[in-house]
């Protein structure tokens, strides 16, 4: 008699249809027009009603079926009755019917933990850049990311929105959203997953220009260091985007051959679901050092040293960080 979904397997499933409805939270919150947004440490660092509510969805969907997990979300948030329509109940039944990765077979539900980042780019959320914007969850077991879900609410907007908020600033985010779901042939949103030993799955892979360094990184949090370990690296192109979600998607997509991140700023929450997604296609994220990650419940949260993420050619661009970088960003 063959035995039912592995806890591993079951907990990705589940995790897909919770991240499908964090989608639609986001989309509603805009679609109401009051993002409710309130500085957390400054004015960069931002928390939206679309934060709160998509952190309460995921975490209390999550723990109402995996009451053993240990959950670990971005939001400081004050516990509350959770509103019944927030809790999403159902599975991706095209999951459970993928094999469970042999090592993953015999994880309890205690051994893992799950990382949140219910609004990856909540500057660029707040500024209409809305893809941008991702909802990431990523699971951890004995301190490697080993599965992660990432949610695009507005993936296709550019492509299907008449109007595209960088180039009229005088319409409102709710016009801009009834436009983007009323586009031609619209299919808003989509979600990418991936487990390690499997796949990954929900795009195309594709891969930059060969021999060109389009170094992907930050929009919003600039310092010296950031500039100069990516010029260090001689790039063709420099993309400056919002969130750390969005930029591995550059990477998986061909947009660009290496997120630099040359900043303490980044936290856990920001890098296991996309870590999984590109190691699961050949790729390697570490920080500034080459040092792997580390997500296991009791480590910092702070990435104090830095990213650095390619699809292909990782030596090339860890050879090219500067030792003046390497000093200044302690593991």
């Amino acid at each position: 008699m063959a035995s039912g979904p592995t806890v591993l397997m079951r907990l990705v499933a589940s995790a897909y249809s919770i991240a499908q409805k964090a989608g639609m939270i986001v989309r509603r919150v805009i679609s109401e027009g009051d993002l409710g947004i309130v500085e957390k440490t400054c004015a960069t660092d931002l928390q939206t009603k679309a934060d709160r509510l998509v952190q309460m969805s995921i975490c209390s969907s999550l723990v109402r079926k995996f009451p053993k997990l240990t959950i670990i979300g971005e939001e400081d948030l004050p516990p509350e009755d959770v509103d019944q329509e927030l809790i999403e109940d159902g599975q991706w039944e095209e999951i459970l019917k993928k094999p469970c990765p042999a090592q993953y077979r015999a994880i309890k539900e205690e051994d893992l933990v799950v990382w949140v980042d219910p609004l990856d780019g909540t500057k660029e959320y707040t500024e209409g850049l809305l893809d941008n914007v991702t909802v990431l969850i990523g699971i951890a077991y004995e301190g490697k990311a080993i599965a992660g879900i990432i949610n695009q609410p507005y993936y296709n907007y550019q492509r299907n929105c008449i109007h595209s908020p960088q180039n009229d600033e005088k319409q409102t985010l709710r016009e801009q959203s009834e436009d983007a779901e009323a586009g031609p042939e619209a299919v808003l949103g989509r979600t990418i997953w991936a487990v390690l030993g499997l796949g990954a799955f929900g795009f195309q892979l594709k891969e930059a220009p060969a021999g060109k360094h389009i170094i992907t990184t930050t929009r919003s949090h600039g310092s010296q260091l950031v500039t100069d370990c990516v010029q260090a690296m001689e790039p063709d192109a420099v993309l400056r985007v919002g969130g750390a979600g969005n930029k591995i998607i550059q990477l998986i997509e061909g947009k660009a051959s290496a997120y630099v991140f040359a900043s303490p700023g980044c936290k856990k929450w920001d890098t296991c679901a996309p870590e999984v997604i590109l190691h699961a296609v050949g790729g390697k994220l570490t920080d500034i050092h080459g040092n792997a990650l580390q997500y296991n419940k009791d480590v910092k949260h702070m990435n104090s040293a830095g990213v650095l993420a390619v699809l292909r050619n990782y030596d090339y661009y860890a050879s090219r960080v500067p030792e003046s970088v390497k000093k200044a960003l302690v593991p």
